[in-house]
């Protein structure tokens, strides 16, 4: 009885690594089983039916991009792998994974790991893995598809390809983007904006200024929030690639804020500052954020500005 694993999923720029684990029956023969990227996406299909049919056990693991890019693909693979195995529930003898390192070196089942390159052609357990991992993965990336179109994920499925170049270039980076990947990296880099450069004491008291500022308005702008209804529910939310400085939410709408302070009008309002770059930041750290922490509350960005004998509202910009 052999439990057979592969991964799907370890290149793409967007989307979720995936590891298949099968036990398939002693002496079982399915017509076609073979390493998944050999099939076509009708046979593919067809097979994967059968094989979630007839298996004694499957499980899929999935490590998504956000997770992905905090940990590392190494450690990616681990977890995927350590996730597919707790998936199934079936006595088995033996595990195959299909190349040459036992991601499960580090648990108690690693001792009955045997690594084999071109399992998914040679042991059929590994090709049923190999094939429900691909079909879930696509499955998911196609459907990803309605929340962003214009990237063609129903057909590149998160690979780096012309088309999703382009749309990169057009539309910017989405939750889905491996931002540790070095074409995402490259992409953000060249939008990021230049950071400011400091001239000893004078640079570094400057930098101490605005963030005194800085804070002192989101200090001002939450209490305002509290006045007005709202309950704060994050203040400073970060990840490695994004920040919301004020999440809040009234009976039913959730809003992630900007804050902006304006020393002067001349720099005009809040909106003002809401550059169509910017926007798509904001855009991105709530999708991220929603993608932990789910509601059935409205979403909205929105921005509040405090400046100087300025009167503080909220503007939504999306």
């Amino acid at each position: 009885m052999i439990l057979g694993i592969d991964e799907v999923g370890r290149g793409p720029w967007a989307g979720p690594l995936v590891v298949g684990a099968v036990v398939l029956p002693e002496g079982i023969t399915m017509p076609g089983l073979t390493d998944s990227k050999k099939l076509s996406a009708k046979k593919r299909l067809i097979l994967d039916t059968e094989i979630r049919e007839n298996a004694l056990g499957w499980g899929l693991g999935w490590v998504h991009a956000d997770e992905l890019d905090e940990i590392g693909l190494s450690e990616a693979l681990r977890r995927a792998t350590i996730r597919a195995v707790e998936a199934v529930e079936t006595p088995y003898h033996e595990i195959i994974i299909d190349g040459t390192i036992n991601f499960l070196k580090e648990t108690s089942k690693g001792r009955y790991v045997t690594t084999m390159a071109k399992a998914d052609f040679l042991v059929p357990a590994v090709s049923a893995a190999s094939i429900i991992a691909k079909v879930a993965r696509d499955t998911y990336m196609e459907g990803q598809e309605v929340h962003y179109p214009g990237y063609g994920f129903a057909s590149h499925v998160g690979y780096g390809t012309a088309k999703h170049q382009q749309a990169l270039l057009e539309f910017g980076v989405t939750p889905l983007h491996r931002r540790s990947f070095a074409p995402i990296a490259k992409l953000l880099s060249a939008t990021e904006p230049p950071k400011p450069t400091h001239n000893g004491d004078d640079g570094e008291k400057a930098t101490d200024t605005a963030k005194a500022i800085g804070n002192h308005a989101e200090e001002t702008i939450a209490e305002w929030l509290t006045t007005k209804k709202f309950s704060i529910v994050e203040r400073n939310w970060k990840t490695k690639y994004c920040e919301i400085d004020i999440i809040a939410e009234s009976a039913d709408t959730r809003y992630f804020i900007e804050v902006k302070y304006r020393s002067s009008s001349t720099q005009g309002g809040g909106i003002a500052a809401i550059t169509p770059k910017r926007l798509r930041q904001m855009r991105f750290a709530a999708e991220l954020y929603m993608t932990r922490h789910a509601t059935q509350k409205l979403q909205r960005l929105a921005v509040v500005s405090l400046g100087k004998g300025e009167g503080i509202e909220l503007l939504e910009v999306e």
